[in-house]
């Protein structure tokens, strides 16, 4: 493929345009509250029955979600393994993209009644998500070259927001209005919207599917090859670990990612249980929170430029450091709208920063960048698991979700410290040269 191409980057940063509305709508908006709400009107409370055993509804959630990520982290390894050995990245970011789309379309059917259903169709969801990233985030550094890494993700984090944002407003539109498009209640109408996400999604992915070519190696897929994404693994790890700065970036990566993709993941949880948000007043602060985002990423990416990944990423831990302590003593609604606000701003700065700046430090001879990302993919997942499941247990032993909220600064704290150490500017400028 040829790098830096106009047209390959658009088609490629459009599948951000495709999936972003599953993590919007999916995971933050519109499912957790109405799961939340369905849920406790189904079995009369917070504490529901799921497969016979008696558990509070965020917390099953929360639960749910980490062991979602823990079956990538075991099906990663095997994958990309295969997608590198059989040079078929994309037919597997294809499998994954549909098994995830097919998922929200099965939330149609959830009532809350059945939340076994409901559950099983939110975990498929999320590995399907999870899996495509990891294919579509090793095309990265072979469509564009390092010095153009920063915008490229962005762009890609960008595009997601506007798409994600537009389905949105649409189902914001039908939610609140549900009789003039014959739905018989509100319920209904955001049932429709999980149908709607998966329509989005198989849809616009077929753009980047077109223009993103595979380039297949000849080589057989047989029974040995399942553990050749490990052994692949065992390969990356051992360069990682002589790559003094790509391991202390690696390690700081994975332990303020148990903080973003928790606080992320869960904050719309947090706002109908703590804060009092119903599902219109949640996706008013989404949008807002979206469209904040599109800024935040081009402008830590323009930061990044003048003064360097490690500054730009060390001052966005600092922000989401103090969004946990300062979301302890929110009781306010307006207030919560405002630290929304700066959670948008900071929040896709550091998915696309972290990406590009590792997408940097891959040594420019790697052919087989799907184990990289697999690796990269790996440490992110990871530190969801650990993350989501020291939330979950917190709020379980303490039944005060606010301490598992300020919990997550830790993360960013130590993540930030671990950073001071890594100094890969050096590395970066020499790929740019």
């Amino acid at each position: 493929m040829e790098k830096n191409n106009k047209r390959l980057v658009n088609a490629w940063a459009s599948y951000d345009w495709s999936n972003s509305v599953y993590n919007l709508i999916i995971t933050t908006a519109i499912f957790p509250i109405y799961y939340s709400a369905t849920t406790k009107e189904a079995f009369g409370g917070e504490i529901i029955e799921f497969f016979s055993i008696s558990i509070k509804n965020s917390v099953l959630y929360t639960y749910a979600i980490s062991f979602s990520f823990l079956m990538i982290v075991f099906l990663s390894p095997i994958l990309s393994g295969i997608a590198d050995y059989a040079g078929v990245k994309k037919k597997f970011m294809k499998g994954f993209t549909y098994l995830g789309a097919l998922a929200c379309i099965g939330l149609f059917f959830f009532t809350g009644e059945n939340v076994e259903y409901g559950i099983a169709c939110s975990v498929v969801a999320s590995i399907g998500f999870a899996g495509s990233l990891v294919f579509y985030n090793a095309f990265l550094p072979e469509i564009t070259t390092a010095e153009r890494m920063d915008n490229v993700s962005a762009k890609g984090f960008a595009m997601g927001y506007i798409g994600s944002v537009i389905l949105l407003v649409i189902n914001l539109v039908i939610i609140l209005n549900p009789d003039t498009f014959g739905f018989s209640g509100g319920t209904n109408a955001t049932r429709f919207g999980f149908l709607l996400v998966g329509i989005w999604w198989l849809g616009f992915s077929q753009i980047a599917f077109y223009h993103l070519k595979d380039y297949p190696t000849g080589n057989k897929i047989n029974s040995g090859i399942l553990t050749k994404g490990f052994q692949e693994l065992k390969k990356v790890f051992v360069n990682v670990r002589k790559q003094v700065i790509t391991k202390r970036f690696l390690l700081s990566f994975f332990i303020y990612s148990m903080g973003v993709h928790t606080v992320m993941l869960l904050a719309p949880i947090f706002a109908e249980s703590e804060i009092g948000f119903e599902a219109d007043q949640m996706i008013l602060l989404v949008i807002i929170l979206q469209l904040l985002a599109v800024v935040g990423a081009y402008f830590f990416a323009f930061l990044s430029r003048i003064k360097g990944n490690k500054f730009a990423i060390g001052i966005i831990l600092v922000i989401w450091a103090m969004v946990c302590v300062l979301s302890y003593f929110l009781h306010q609604q307006i207030n919560f709208y405002i630290m929304g606000g700066i959670i948008g701003v900071v929040m896709g700065a550091i998915q696309s920063l972290s990406r590009s700046t590792y997408s940097k430090l891959i040594p420019s001879e790697t052919i087989d960048t799907a184990s990289y990302f697999s690796f990269y993919d790996i440490t992110e997942k990871l530190a969801i698991v650990v993350g989501t499941f020291a939330y979950g247990y917190i709020e379980q032993v303490t039944g005060n979700m606010r301490y598992s909220m300020i919990s997550m600064a830790l993360f960013f704290i130590v993540g930030f410290v671990i950073l001071q150490t890594v100094k890969f500017e050096k590395i970066i400028k020499k790929e740019l040269a």
